[in-house]
């Protein structure tokens, strides 16, 4: 995730301190994706360095503060105009746990899959929860702060990616299977149905699983819109 670009977007609203960007980074991403503080001062550095921010004074208490450069307006321009490259996708935990359990002695990579299955259609059930709460504030008037709507578009994100993990799960078991039985049956069976089209909005829970123990979801922190 480009932090970089994020910490730009945030300072094109004004100059901010260290502290203060991580806040609003999390605050506009519900936690999701936790920040400390030496992150954030090596990220400025490193901007800074590259010439697209630069120290911009201090605050009444003593905060240096940074402000983006044009070259940062630049290259912001550039970051939101350029699609996200998924020709080196990050690694996967998921993908590698199961790929390094086929044929693993002692693994049985069917129960890994219903493990995760469990645990998906849970985190499914709680980000729905989530987006319900946030989508009725917004449409409500309760709540119109930019923070808001890009939480629910998170929480839709996170929603859509967990279905498709879900998806994918039923379809590798289903791989297994077929792949288990003796060459002249798997001839016969026909191949596991493919996934659903990534397009077509399915609005509900995975509806094969019965729910896991209960996870914390990211924004669980965030309670004073809950």
């Amino acid at each position: 995730m480009s932090i970089r670009h994020g910490l730009l977007a945030l300072l094109e609203r004004g100059p901010r301190y260290g502290s203060q960007l991580r806040t609003e980074f999390e605050s506009r991403t519900g936690s999701t994706w936790p920040l400390n503080v030496g992150q954030v001062y090596t990220t400025l550095a490193r901007l800074e360095r590259d010439g697209l921010v630069a120290p911009g004074g201090e605050d009444s208490a003593g905060h240096t503060l940074y402000a983006i450069t044009e070259d940062g307006r630049t290259e912001l321009r550039a970051w939101y105009e350029r699609p996200v490259d998924r020709a080196n996708p990050p690694r996967d935990e998921l993908s590698i746990k199961l790929a390094m359990a086929v044929g693993a002695p002692g693994v049985d990579i069917r129960a890994v899959i219903q493990s995760q299955r469990h645990a998906t259609i849970k985190a499914m059930q709680d980000y729905t929860r989530l987006k319900a709460r946030a989508l009725a504030a917004v449409e409500s008037g309760q709540s119109r702060e930019r923070d808001d709507v890009a939480w629910l578009l998170v929480l839709e994100q996170l929603i859509f990616q967990t279905e498709a993990e879900a998806r994918w799960l039923d379809h590798c078991e289903s791989r297994l299977v077929r792949l288990s039985l003796p060459a002249d049956r798997r001839a016969a069976e026909p191949e596991p149905p493919q996934a659903a089209d990534p397009a077509d909005p399915a609005g509900t829970p995975h509806p094969t699983t019965a729910p896991a123990p209960t996870t914390t979801p990211p924004r669980a922190a965030r309670t004073r819109r809950g």
